[in-house]
């Protein structure tokens, strides 16, 4: 192989080069050779590697010095005066395109001052110079350098040309034909321009081209900025490549800046691609930056796409907290619930950041819109936040939503009023109409466990009604009210099969001494119950009235003094992140099912999991059932 690729490099310095090929000489000469002419050995032997790649890249020209058109282009404040000075000088086709593509500039910097449509430029694609401008370039669009020819392709687009005007089509297809000889950070410059012409529906063959290439010559990134402009705009145009991007991320991460690492970082998020390592990387060198300061808007996005990917990194999460809770009086509401959120993705209560959330409404109340304040308690909701200026809080809160619910999308209406009977904030005025049998149409409407979610949270809320505010049970039609089997056949946990035999051995295996995986028509799930009588001995359950069943159980209402006991199996999942504080969510459900007149046991994962023999389980499980049943005699 390696003769072969000599014997080629000697052939095409044959022909490129007039001067003997000296370097390559034959095993055994001729013996009737002629010496060479003296002056030809005094010639220094040229460098066969230049001389290759001179002849590989024929389209190879030495940077021609700077003229005064240069300078005069360069000058230019508006378009009108580039044009001027391109009608009094002319030039070649390399400044024709150089020229454009500050036209371009300065055309999109004049329509932004003049709030005018950008791509709403018909009088000047027909003024004469921009023609001559276009006909100098297409003449002789061999000759223009190849930065020159993706910054014009990517500047025509930009001033709104058709792309199917005969000079834009013409330029890309000199850009195909010179895809190979492209330098990297040109080829991803295109492939922005692509992915841009993509997603407005003008997807063409050159941009796949030009994927294929950056997938094949990705190890010649060097410039952490390219790289991260290619992770945001096109690594999601081939997952390949994004990949090949990641492990180059990992290469170069320690020369990140930090805006670099915000839209890397951001590319994950939005592609949600939780690469571990690379998360690691960028957390470990925005640490090492102690002193810099980094701007609000980075600080937000960081903590959105660490909460949208689900990744802890305490460290950085309390620079970020420390950071932006003296600036939360600058922030505007959109931010703040932008952050609210991210943290909430995290599960992470930061209690002086949410009390600086809280503080921040309070003053700025009436800058709030509906949707944005909805969002916000949602937040609160999920992490069972209660401000410590609760009532002025609640108040606002409640009189600015009280008459624009209605007109809310009825998702966010739904998840709005919820968020609130979670925060023990239920009106009946509020909680009514969702009720409505108008209302419940709009929610069977998507795929089927978005309408689950939904239906359990009507449940929630009709609970919310008929158990906090003492109102008869809404009757609800027969799709909310019967357990779809999705939830019925779902497989249980661990933590729910060692507590199902836990309390087989609890109840010595009689049948019917006890129940697992109810379903209640208050929407809340129980993982095992048990009605003990007044000396804390399992009854049977088969004839006792239950209702909190969908069939209301048998007719046989409890002796006196016997109790119903709910076990509820705490999963990771239902706590917060950096404490052992349930969610909002499940403190709802113990409060519903406590007020439905059961006594509530908790089997924590982080207890539950240390036990590792049957008998220690069961030991605990009766121990926590005689606890709460001696907390409820002493009351």
């Amino acid at each position: 192989m390696t003769s072969r690729l000599l014997g080629r490099c000697a052939r095409l310095l044959g022909q490129c080069s007039q001067v003997p090929v000296a370097w390559v000489r034959p095993l055994a000469p001729p013996a009737l050779a002629e010496p060479l002419p003296a002056l030809a050995l005094r010639l220094p032997t040229p460098c066969p590697w230049r001389t290759l790649c001179v002849a590989v890249d024929e389209g190879y020209q030495p940077a021609p010095d700077r003229t005064e058109l240069d300078q005069l282009l360069e000058g230019a404040g508006t378009p009108g005066e580039l044009l001027q000075v391109w009608e009094e000088h002319r030039g070649t086709a390399n400044q024709a395109a150089s020229a454009l593509t500050q036209l371009a500039r300065l055309t999109i910097s004049k329509g932004v001052r003049d709030k005018r449509e950008i791509t709403d430029n018909t009088e000047l694609f027909l003024d004469p110079r921009f023609q001559h401008l276009l006909q100098t370039v297409n003449s002789q669009v061999s000759t223009v350098w190849n930065g020159s020819l993706v910054a014009l392709v990517r500047a025509l687009s930009q001033l709104g040309m058709s792309p199917t005007a005969p000079a834009l089509r013409s330029l890309q297809t000199e850009a195909h034909w010179r895809l190979r000889r492209l330098s990297y950070k040109q080829l991803a410059v295109l492939a922005d321009w692509g992915s841009i012409r993509q997603r407005a529906g003008q997807e063409g063959a050159l941009l796949g081209d030009v994927l294929k290439q950056l997938e094949l010559r990705w190890t010649e990134i060097t410039e952490p900025r390219t790289l991260a402009l290619l992770m945001s705009h096109v690594g999601h145009l081939s997952p390949p490549l994004m990949e090949r991007l990641e492990d180059k991320a990992l290469e170069l991460a320690e020369r990140f800046k930090p805006e670099d690492m915000r839209r890397v970082a951001l590319a994950l998020a939005v592609g949600g691609r939780r690469s571990v390592p690379l998360l690691r990387a960028l957390s470990y060198h925005l640490l090492q930056k102690p002193g810099l300061e980094l701007p609000t808007p980075l600080l937000l996005d960081l903590a959105f796409a660490y909460g949208k990917l689900n990744f802890q990194q305490t460290q950085l999460f309390q620079r970020i907290a420390a950071e932006l809770l003296p600036r939360l009086p600058e922030l505007s509401p959109n931010q703040v619930v932008r952050c609210a959120k991210s943290f909430t993705f995290l599960k992470w209560l930061h209690l002086p950041l949410f009390e600086g959330f809280t503080e921040h409404f309070l003053q700025h109340s009436e800058n709030y819109s509906a949707t944005q304040l909805c969002n916000l308690i949602m937040a609160f909701a999920r992490l069972n936040f209660q401000p410590s200026q609760g009532d002025a809080f609640y108040s606002k809160v409640l009189s600015k939503l009280e008459g624009v619910l209605h007109r809310l999308a009825p998702v966010l209406h739904m998840d709005a009023v919820w968020s609130l009977c979670v925060l023990q904030q239920t009106r009946p005025q509020l909680l009514r109409p969702l009720l409505e049998p108008s209302f419940h149409c709009t929610l069977t409407k998507g795929s089927p466990s978005h309408s689950e979610g939904y239906r359990l949270k009507l449940l929630h809320i009709a609970a919310a009604l008929e158990l906090e505010c003492g109102e008869p049970r809404a009757a609800l039609p027969a799709p909310y009210t019967t357990t779809p089997t999705t939830t019925r056949d779902s497989r249980p946990s661990t933590l729910q099969t060692s507590l199902q035999e836990a309390l087989q051995i609890l109840t010595g295996g009689e049948e019917g001494a006890y129940r697992t995986a109810v379903n209640t028509v208050y929407g809340w799930p129980i993982d095992g119950e048990l009605v003990l009588d007044s000396e804390s001995k399992p009854l049977r359950l088969d004839n006792l009235s239950a209702p909190h069943l969908p069939g209301g159980g048998g007719g046989t209402p409890l002796p006196e003094g016997a109790r119903r006991i709910a076990v509820l199996a705490r999963e990771f999942p239902h706590y917060s992140s950096r404490s052992r504080e349930l969610l909002g969510r499940y403190v709802m459900q113990q409060r519903h099912l406590r007020l439905a007149g059961f006594l509530t046991v908790e089997v924590p994962y982080f207890e539950w999991l240390e036990l590792k023999s049957d008998w220690q389980r069961v030991a605990c499980l009766k121990d926590k059932i005689g606890k709460v049943v001696a907390e409820e005699m002493a009351k």
